[in-house]
């Protein structure tokens, strides 16, 4: 029986393996890390000028975890899995016994959602770039995607293509970047699970799951972000990551503009891809050789919305603008803030907007000179 994989057209990159030349000719970047002979490789890549110019992008964590809004958008894990004793408290005070986490799904309605609102926001801030969580951990997707029946925010809830509306409103209404996250693995996804249990010798949730929906988002929404998240200890090889990127990079819709991240398997992150983020929050405090990017959130303890945040737990404007010029590494960085934080119902958090078109004054017109956007670091050599 044919893998989903094997059913796929081939692309420009099938070529006679054994003809170097040829190779290079019709696939100028080839499923592999690194080939230290070929010039080639998916890591000689260069990022596409626009993302030079992007100093400033906004993260937008939203998910089916907005209906409890406790704690973190890791609450099914944190509730399910680890049993920690607030989650489980506030599931007792709240909801009936055998209440399911697959339960908060019809409750995900974002019946005020307006798409239009979010882009205005978005453009008042100054961002450059907007990457939306097409999926997270939980596996509930934003889309309706084929791969996910019944778990989707078309089937379910919103009944609406949440990632269309948002980048129509975006591409319409703004000049940003439209880019979606995208979760390699979901918590307690069975096929997952069996094929971790397999030590990930079996691609069962790979390359029916995981693999197309990515296939599906860029076909469908052409992103020129692509930030790929949780590996779960598989290998690149397991998600077949340089397949995939040497297509995106090759073939796709978006393969002259796309950007993408580096954590594409264990041992990628910080190492392979495009641009680095090396770990949640992550400031190295000089420059580094290879683009960078700090992502990190308003709240300092959540990438989403929760309720039961304190005013003393989200930074300040002042801790906004020093995490960027503190060490003086603002031109080689992109300061990728989690400022829209949703309820269930989709009114954009007073508090972040706020902060968010409060950090475009300050930024932009305090700060940077127009020049700064287009700036490039000079990395002396060693």
């Amino acid at each position: 029986m044919q893998s989903w994989e094997d059913k796929q057209p081939r692309n420009s990159c099938n070529c006679p393996a054994h003809l170097l030349p040829v190779w290079i000719k019709c696939c100028p970047y080839m499923a592999t890390w690194l080939l230290l002979t070929l010039p080639a490789e998916i890591y000689a890549r260069p990022l596409p000028t626009w993302f030079d110019e992007a100093k400033f992008g906004v993260f937008i964590h939203w998910g089916v975890f907005a209906v409890p809004s406790f704690g973190s958008e890791w609450f099914w894990w944190y509730w399910q899995k680890e049993k920690r004793e607030p989650y489980v408290k506030f599931m007792k005070a709240n909801y009936p016994p055998g209440f399911s986490y697959e339960d908060f799904g019809p409750l995900f309605t974002a019946e005020f959602f307006d798409p239009n609102q979010w882009a205005d926001i978005l453009k008042a801030s100054g961002a450059k770039y907007v990457v939306l969580t097409s999926k997270h951990h939980e596996g509930f997707t934003l889309w309706g995607s084929k791969y996910s029946w019944n778990w989707n925010a078309v089937d379910v809830g919103p009944k609406r293509d949440l990632v269309a509306e948002l980048e129509t409103s975006v591409r319409n209404r703004t000049d940003l970047r439209f880019g979606l996250y995208h979760s390699l693995f979901e918590w307690f996804n069975p096929l997952f699970l069996e094929d971790a249990t397999n030590v990930f010798k079996t691609r069962k949730f790979s390359t029916s799951k995981s693999l197309p929906e990515l296939y599906e988002i860029v076909t469908k929404y052409q992103p020129e972000i692509v930030w790929s998240d949780g590996d779960e200890n598989a290998p690149d090889t397991y998600w077949n990551s340089t397949g995939f990127l040497a297509w995106l990079y090759n073939d796709s819709p978006v393969r002259d503009t796309v950007v993408t991240n580096d954590r594409w398997g264990v041992g990628s992150i910080c190492k392979h891809g495009g641009f680095y983020t090396c770990s949640d929050r992550y400031n190295p405090g000089h420059l580094l050789p290879h683009k960078w990017e700090n992502c990190m959130t308003i709240d300092k303890r959540s990438w989403g919305y929760r309720r039961n945040a304190n005013l003393e737990d989200y930074l300040t404007i002042e801790d906004l603008v020093k995490v960027q010029w503190d060490k003086g590494n603002v031109f080689n960085s992109w300061l990728y803030i989690n400022f829209i934080e949703n309820t269930v119902r989709n009114v954009i958090y007073n508090l972040s907007s706020e902060e968010l078109v409060l950090i475009h004054s300050v930024v932009y017109f305090q700060l940077f000179v127009p020049q700064t956007l287009e700036s490039q670091p000079v990395i002396s050599g060693g």
